[in-house]
């Protein structure tokens, strides 16, 4: 449909062509929806994410995409009590050791997603297969092919991390269930709800601020992602939630914080600013179109306090 697109795409990809980051963001965008970014008046979240990407200061991203160095962050906040517990780091694949590791436990790269490797009984796990698997995530440059260029800068670790169990939730989810706060300056606005998450598809729910499903005409629906076919019991820990997703979010446009609660402990998962690296396809139009205005108006908030620094 774009063939001066595809090309441009594979170019920068596979033969190492020096394409600007912001011509490779746009070429995604349009293959995926069919549109171009409207770079001068953004139509949607999606849109406002590329803009802030590429036309705003972003060097505190690094450090938020981190998931090593994002705990000074927290820790700056107050918030210690909620990281999730780093047990070991390596800057090689060469160097993991499982040694002084407890049993159980997560093995992940600091600067990537969905290459978490979960080790439930350490006495099973094969050294070489997980040092294999860490070298080929290492040798991946990241950001590059997805045109978030501040993972880029990210000094690469593979960290391990405290195994949170999944049977120890308000339902039955064969994976964590992630909270998704959606906050727009310090103020929250909805929140996406993931259980059942494999490689290929999750189940997805929405809800706003009163704990209510607003599902109809914000999600959409396929074979990646499924309808949830109960209510979500709402977490026993959502009023800190909400405290501490509005603390960390204040004065910056958007950022999604993803929290997750098991035996009744809230933990803090994750800092995005590029959810799917602002290509999101399981919300509607309207619901994008809605969640880009509040970024528009958070925008123009910090850009008149000079909280916001323009290119």
């Amino acid at each position: 449909m774009h063939p001066k697109l595809t090309i441009i795409y594979i170019l920068y990809k596979y033969m190492s062509c020096d394409i600007k980051s912001e011509i490779i963001c746009d070429a995604l965008y349009t293959l995926k929806f069919n549109r171009k970014i409207n770079w001068d008046n953004p139509e949607d979240l999606n849109q406002w994410i590329a803009w802030l990407q590429f036309k705003t200061d972003t060097s505190i991203w690094s450090t938020l995409a981190d998931k090593y160095r994002v705990q000074d962050f927290l820790k700056e906040k107050g918030f210690d009590e909620y990281i999730v517990p780093i047990l070991a780091k390596w800057d090689s694949a060469d160097n993991i050791n499982l040694d002084n590791l407890p049993n159980n436990f997560v093995l992940k790269c600091n600067n990537g997603c969905g290459d978490a490797m979960i080790v439930k009984d350490k006495s099973k796990a094969d050294i070489c297969k997980i040092k294999n698997y860490f070298r080929n995530q290492m040798s991946r440059d990241f950001g590059k092919n997805s045109a978030e260029p501040h993972y880029r800068v990210i000094k690469p670790l593979i960290i391990a991390e405290k195994f949170l169990d999944p049977q120890h939730q308000p339902i039955r989810s064969s994976s964590l269930i992630d909270y998704k706060f959606w906050c727009f300056n310090g103020k929250v606005d909805r929140i996406f709800v993931c259980t059942n998450r494999t490689k290929q598809c999750f189940t997805v729910d929405l809800y706003n601020l009163h704990w209510h499903r607003i599902v109809d005409e914000n999600i959409s629906y396929n074979n990646h992602h499924l309808k949830a076919k109960i209510k979500m019991p709402k977490p026993v820990n959502f009023e800190k939630m909400v405290s501490i997703a509005s603390e960390i979010s204040k004065g910056f446009p958007q950022m999604r914080i993803d929290f997750y609660e098991v035996d009744d402990i809230l933990y803090i998962g994750e800092l995005t600013m590029t959810s799917l690296a602002g290509r999101m396809d399981y919300f509607t139009e309207k619901c994008l179109s809605e969640m880009g205005k509040l970024c528009e108006d958070a925008v123009k908030t910090l850009k008149t306090t000079g909280q916001l620094n323009i290119l």
